[in-house]
């Protein structure tokens, strides 16, 4: 299977100043997929502009026609999977069925507690996100006209009707991403896709080889929790989401570093590579036209 490269649109441009024609030249530059963070602010960006995720998505889907759109990632942080549903199975529809959920636990920062609440541990993220995903499932796959009925630890739905479900069957896909046992077994049962953005603790000052490594050992896990629920981890596409590794941008910094780049985790058994869209003066600071050279030349080079 060929690589293949997919991109994130940060939303913050407003719509008529720029946004619009980012979406539209993501298309025209033949990316498979634009997804888009689901945050209510995120870093550096906090105190500037900073627009919703599936409004953003939504008119993004006006005015594309073949590239698929997504998050990465929505998390348990802000959303509740009853709402999230229906706002779901709308935009799949809108889109014509372009759509993919990316989806994770959620961190410790802004989203964490801007609704007022104390942060959640570690093992609460967990046991939420485990509900959230398979509470969220049924919403998009059971027979809407019966409605879905739960009473949970962390979230309830009574009689929460979704008609007409997802346009694709028998549910829009899921791209879960995860690291941990609970994460990795959650992608193991509902994932269409897996997401990695590779080890956080090698970052600041491991090396690109141990970067591989740590990798290589993720995608080892995901194997053995997708054994133990009697399926072949092959069946799920698996996503690095870049920038966080120890080369950070320098992949970007020319066409030949990032077909090396890309084809080492390719090797690796990744089948799609997700880049971001170049924001000056920030960590996402890249060159214009080595970027829109990298999406139309690199993915022949990595078939």
């Amino acid at each position: 299977m060929s690589l293949r490269l997919s991109t994130v649109i940060l939303p913050y441009r407003r719509w008529h100043e720029g946004g619009r024609s980012t979406w539209q030249r993501a298309e025209q530059l033949g990316f498979h997929t634009a997804y888009t963070y689901d945050h209510l602010s995120w870093r550096s960006f906090r105190d500037g502009p900073w627009f919703g995720a599936l409004p953003t998505l939504t008119a993004a889907a006006g005015v594309t026609d073949t590239l698929r759109l997504g998050t990465l990632v929505t998390s348990p942080n802000f959303r509740h999977p009853v709402t999230l549903a229906k706002e779901l199975i709308s935009l799949d529809d809108i889109s014509g069925g372009r759509v993919t959920l990316g989806i994770g636990a959620g961190g410790t920062g802004f989203d964490a507690t801007v609704l007022g609440q104390e942060p959640w541990t570690s093992r609460e993220r967990a046991d939420r996100f485990a509900e959230f995903v398979s509470l969220l499932d049924r919403l998009l796959t059971e027979d809407g006209s019966k409605g879905v009925s739960y009473e949970g630890d962390h979230y309830s739905a009574h009689e929460a009707r979704n008609i007409p479900g997802c346009l694709q069957r028998p549910r829009l896909p899921f791209a879960v991403a995860a690291t941990g046992p609970r994460g990795l077994e959650l992608a193991a049962r509902y994932g269409q896709a897996w997401v990695t953005t590779g080890d956080p603790k090698l970052y600041e000052n491991g090396t690109p080889e141990q970067s591989v490594q740590a990798i290589r050992g993720q995608t080892e896990k995901l194997a053995d929790a997708c054994a133990a629920l009697g399926r072949d981890s092959r069946e799920l596409d698996k996503i690095l989401l870049t920038g966080f590794t120890p080369e950070r941008g320098r992949p970007l910094q020319s066409l030949d570093a990032f077909v090396d780049f890309a084809g080492r985790h390719r090797d690796l058994g990744f089948t799609e590579i997700v880049i971001h869209w170049p924001i000056s003066a920030s960590d996402f600071a890249a060159d214009e036209k080595i970027f829109e050279q990298i999406a139309m030349e690199a993915p022949a080079q990595l078939r």
